[in-house]
């Protein structure tokens, strides 16, 4: 992105959303990068004649625009990443998938995608070195700007200051500035882990060593994890993760964290986003201990693999008896998103002494009051497969940890049917021996 040859221009909302016109592409960024006030106005607009189509990941606040989006006769939400507001409007038929292996994003946004009309991202206000911080949205906000016809930042004074080397944008390459007083960062509902969470958090825990170098998946689950580990007495910890969430919080302030034995960002907690309570986002305020890193830089497999002893901790909502795991859509309703689950399985595998885990209770139950096993003969049609069967490694649920790698079919069939539910594993049995999945007399 070329250097603007004159100073950013002092705006409101609503003029910097009167610039918009029928056809356009916009880009809202990522989680707490996304503006408010600027989508609030953009949403408004009552004259604009045809749709404007929008990019995003991981709306943290419900979205103006998708709200009024009308069956994309007014707007066109597009997502690579759900979050429960992109998946109520996907619901509804207003939103829509981008597949995505989250540490490409930068790259695809500077090879693959047009240069976006307009892109509008919150950012803290200007520093003395003229920079506008992206706070805790680091992602693929450089690579979108970069390339973006018109940038416009809305700032917001409440928003914590995240230090990393390539976190932000110098007033330079912005064309106008829309000033705010606030709300501040969202924050993300810490639900309260189930005695299931509790059971498979431990089973984790109990394979992960001093000295590992953490990565901890979104969901209430992975955060049980992170308490697990601190109540295991693990330590000399490093962090090299996606997301910041507050269990990895927790563990940095036990003084369970040092970092030392990474290869790179060598003493520094690093994550490319964060997400979770106030108590989070106070935390990543100035805070000189942390780095958050573009998104390239987190999540491509060589960069995680460069680490002595990577532990991956992630969820997955549903497994095959051949290790398919499908952990962003039930059929063809999508649910989240592939995010960064599969680099870092493979970062994680491919790191001297990694280890990655897939974690997901034995069952779930229907809004009808039916129970039915998450481990399964074979996945619902329309269901995508995140992570496939060569790659899975660890997976746990509450009844067990086991490992498939180098195992064969009627291997892995049998180590999962036993962490399945007991309820669930003679009719687990009977249908792999159905499917011809295992030989007669192997179950």
């Amino acid at each position: 992105m070329p250097m603007r040859t004159h100073p950013a221009t002092r705006i409101t909302a609503e003029e910097a959303a009167a610039k918009v016109h029928p056809g356009q592409w916009l880009d809202y960024g990522f989680g707490m990068g996304q503006p408010d006030a600027f989508d609030r106005a953009l949403a408004e607009r009552d004259d604009l004649g045809g749709p404007v189509f929008l990019r995003a990941a991981l709306s943290m606040r419900p979205r103006a625009v998708l709200a009024a989006a009308d069956g994309g006769r007014r707007f066109v939400w597009n997502n690579w990443h759900f979050s429960g507001v992109d998946r109520r409007g996907h619901d509804a038929g207003e939103a829509h998938y981008l597949p995505l292996n989250f540490g490409e994003a930068p790259d695809l946004y500077r090879r693959f995608i047009d240069p976006v009309d307009l892109a509008v991202v919150k950012t803290c206000p200007r520093d003395a070195a003229g920079v506008y911080n992206f706070s805790g949205a680091c992602t693929y906000h450089e690579a979108l700007l970069e390339r973006a016809r018109c940038v416009i930042v809305e700032v917001d004074p409440r928003m914590p200051r995240v230090r990393g080397p390539r976190n932000g944008i110098h007033e330079s390459r912005v064309d106008f500035v829309i000033e705010t007083d606030g709300p501040g960062a969202p924050e993300l509902p810490q639900g309260v882990p189930t005695d299931t969470d509790l059971r498979i958090a431990r089973q984790v825990a109990a394979h992960v060593e001093d000295g590992a170098c953490l990565q901890i998946g979104i969901g209430g689950l992975p955060n049980a994890v992170c308490d697990a580990i601190l109540e295991a007495g693990v330590t000399d910890l490093g962090i090299h993760t996606e997301m910041l969430v507050d269990g990895l919080m927790r563990l940095h302030q036990a003084g369970r964290v040092t970092g030392a034995r990474k290869a790179n960002g060598v003493g520094k907690t690093v994550f490319t986003f964060a997400g979770g309570s106030a108590a989070l986002n106070a935390f990543i305020h100035d805070n000189p201990d942390l780095e958050t890193w573009p998104v390239d830089e987190t999540n491509l497999p060589d960069r995680i693999q460069a680490h002595p002893g990577v532990v991956s901790i992630n969820s997955t909502a549903q497994m095959d008896l051949q290790g398919q795991a499908a952990s962003e859509s039930a059929g063809h309703r999508h649910l989240t998103g592939t995010g960064g689950q599969l680099q870092f399985v493979r970062g994680a595998y491919a790191s001297a002494g990694g280890k990655s885990f897939l974690c997901l209770p034995s069952t779930r139950t229907r809004r009808d009051g039916t129970v039915e096993s998450r481990i399964v003969t074979a996945l619902e049609p329309g269901t995508i497969v995140t992570t496939p069967r060569t790659d899975v490694m660890f997976v746990a649920t509450e009844w067990g940890v086991v490992n498939l790698k180098g195992r064969s079919v009627p291997e892995r069939a049998r180590a999962l049917i036993s962490v399945a539910h007991p309820d669930f594993r003679e009719p687990l049995a009977r249908q792999a021996r159905e499917a011809r999945l295992v030989p007669a007399g192997f179950l």
